[in-house]
């Protein structure tokens, strides 16, 4: 397979532009222009971020982007699935208020916003995976199967169990309905290390199952048969007492994403944008952000998501970390291991190379990829 073009624009926005419009710039270049649009209902997947999260997209950005696709003719929508997991975002009302509040409007942005699995993350189109190993049919959000056209718009940034979160992230697991979801995730069940557990109860408030009680010491313990494997509880804790044991599990999670993200593309045109900005160490998911772990980079584009994660990690990795991150930290406990990789040293138990080797083996795209800078 040939290299796929990846195009990149720097943050710098010098007097008389803005970042917005070299946004809309670096689409047009990277040939968003060349997918006929006209009269056509445009999904783009966003995540609106959990309210408390400050580190999301703003919607500026939206913005930028359904402008472009009104231009070319085309009707664009904002959406996402409900969650799986305790938050403001696990039903359609309580998804678009959390959307609404965090600035994403139909005023803000110019375009309404859709939760593609309906009101209680049931409203869900079975697509068959072509060349999947792990999942027969995805259970995709109807609204975004509907669209004719899919943009993915995405916060690049770490993640608890996927290492990191970019375009492959935003679509697999964020495309799936709440079952979807489910069935990306029950291959791995975390567990707790008693000796560091402090009881404090946090993990309990993020477990949408159930599936965490306490001994008569205060010290967790986690019941497999109810966990689902979201790893909400992972991300919560701030203690390192829950990991996951069973690495093939979290290379499942992987696969299964890479799945899941060829069964929502497949047979349609679609393009892909990641903003290499406030690179907070876990998702977007969560209520509260911590410190950027690498200074803001850039914006990125391409027609190819794989190629687009890859030149994205790439760009990452090249970067030093942040003093005071939890990178930073990481780097500086006893008996660090230095992976000369920043999103396996924030997140060790968390991998990311198999989700993109997954995809290039399923045919969804290349690793290779040829960057093209655009001023």
């Amino acid at each position: 397979m040939e290299k796929a073009k990846v195009y990149f624009s720097d943050l710098r926005a010098l007097p008389g532009t803005n970042l917005p419009g070299k946004l809309k710039k670096l689409i047009r270049k990277a040939g968003i222009g060349e997918i006929d649009f006209e009269k056509k209902m445009t999904a783009i997947k966003i995540h609106f971020g959990e309210p408390g999260n400050l580190s999301y997209l703003r919607p500026n950005w939206a913005k930028a982007v359904a402008d472009v696709v009104k231009e070319l003719g085309g009707r664009p929508f904002l959406t996402d699935c409900n969650t799986l997991y305790v938050g403001r975002r696990k039903d359609a009302l309580e998804h678009i208020e959390s959307a609404y509040e965090n600035g994403f409007t139909p005023f803000s942005t110019g375009c309404q916003v859709i939760i593609a699995d309906g009101l209680k993350g049931t409203d869900e189109t079975y697509v068959p995976v072509e060349g999947g190993e792990l999942v027969k049919d995805a259970k995709i959000g109807t609204a975004i199967m509907d669209a004719d056209v899919f943009i993915s718009l995405n916060h690049f940034k770490g993640h608890e169990a996927t290492g990191f979160g970019g375009a492959l992230k935003n679509i697999g697991m964020g495309c799936g309905s709440r079952a979807g979801k489910m069935e990306m995730h029950n291959s791995g069940k975390p567990s707790v290390d008693q000796e560091r557990c402090v009881g404090c109860r946090t993990c309990a408030k993020n477990c949408a199952h159930g599936a965490i009680s306490f001994d008569e010491n205060r010290r967790a313990s986690i019941d497999h048969s109810r966990c689902v494997g979201c790893g909400r509880c992972l991300g919560s804790c701030n203690f390192d007492a829950i990991y996951n044991e069973n690495s093939s599990a979290v290379k499942e999670l992987d696969m299964k994403i890479a799945e899941y993200s060829k069964a929502v593309l497949d047979g349609r045109p679609n393009f892909h944008i990641n903003l290499v900005i406030d690179i907070s160490p876990y998702c977007d998911c969560h209520g509260e952000n911590d410190v950027p772990i690498l200074p803001d980079i850039g914006m990125f584009a391409s027609f190819d998501p794989v190629a687009l994660d890859q030149a994205c990690v790439d760009a990452c990795n090249a970067q030093n970390p942040l003093p005071g991150s939890l990178l930073d930290d990481r780097m500086h406990e006893d008996g660090f291991c230095d992976h000369h990789d920043h999103f396996v040293n924030t997140t060790p138990e968390a991998g990311w190379e198999d989700c993109l080797s997954h995809a290039e083996k399923i045919g969804l795209g290349t690793r290779s990829y040829e960057l093209i800078t655009v001023k």
